[in-house]
């Protein structure tokens, strides 16, 4: 069972933050709570059935581990529907990178080097 936390992180002992939300009401409170930030914010939008998603794991993952400034957020398409439809997701996986509440970036589809890119990216704009 993943936690859940609807918090900004706080800068403990941890190298980086993983989230995963399950109901819209506190990915919603989250996504508020981070309106004034300007920390970039992963969102992965997977599904269990999804092979794609399954080869992304690892790297989601080790970007997770590597990227100790950024925080990433787990959204399983089937448990939250109507979040992924509001993000415009249409295949898995889709990588949406946001900053304070809003799209900055979107990568559609298991490309690794794409997706570290753009987190290199929008880490520091």
């Amino acid at each position: 069972m993943g936690t859940t936390q609807s918090s900004m992180p706080s800068n403990d002992s941890e190298s980086s933050l993983s989230l995963s939300f399950h109901t819209p009401a506190r990915w919603k409170a989250y996504l508020n709570s981070a309106k004034n930030s300007t920390q970039l914010i992963v969102i992965d939008f997977t599904a269990s059935w999804c092979g794609p998603c399954r080869f992304m794991d690892p790297v989601w993952k080790e970007f997770a581990a590597t990227f100790s400034d950024v925080v990433f957020v787990k959204i399983d398409v089937d448990e939250l529907m109507e979040v992924a439809q509001e993000w415009g997701v249409e295949a898995m996986p889709t990588f949406v990178l946001v900053k304070k509440g809003k799209e900055v970036g979107r990568v559609v589809g298991a490309k690794k080097e794409d997706l570290k890119n753009k987190i290199e990216k929008y880490m520091i704009y």
